[in-house]
């Protein structure tokens, strides 16, 4: 049998902006990421985020022009191109709406075995916070860990 696997994990998801520096601080503030690099690439900047958590994909903020934000019609209704795990989603939820997120009602699924709520990024992206039972607990990046104390 081969250890081999031509892919191993998702490395990172796109998301555009039409102001990367107003986007990498949203993020940054809003949602815990901590910027890695900012460059220019092919005529627009890309911004590299990670998050604190050991085996979190990257988020790549792209500068663009277009005026198109991500989200999928799902059934005719606006579904996110991404989640993001919550150990806590009530105090995630709470905590989205003090800092001025406009944030979607939290909803439950089956018998609580999961839960989410949608928002929206700076620029209109539409996103998702989710918890479930079944979400693996993961370690903090050492590079994060100078900013918990």
């Amino acid at each position: 049998m081969s250890t081999e696997f031509a892919f191993t994990r998702v490395g990172y998801v796109y998301v555009p902006t039409s102001n990367i520096d107003e986007s990498i601080e949203w993020y940054m503030h809003n949602l815990d990421f901590k910027l890695m690099d900012k460059f220019e690439d092919r005529g627009s900047y890309l911004a590299v985020l990670h998050h604190p958590h050991k085996n979190s994909i990257a988020l790549l903020l792209i500068e663009t022009e277009d005026s198109n934000r991500l989200e999928i019609a799902r059934n005719g209704s606006p579904f996110p191109i991404m989640a993001l795990n919550c150990p806590d989603i009530e105090f995630t939820h709470s905590y989205l709406n003090a800092h001025g997120v406009e944030v979607g009602n939290l909803k439950t699924l089956g018998n609580g075995e999961a839960k989410y709520f949608y928002f929206r990024d700076n620029q209109g992206n539409l996103l998702e916070a989710a918890w479930s039972i079944w979400d693996p607990e993961d370690e903090i990046k050492e590079e994060f860990r100078a900013n918990l104390f």
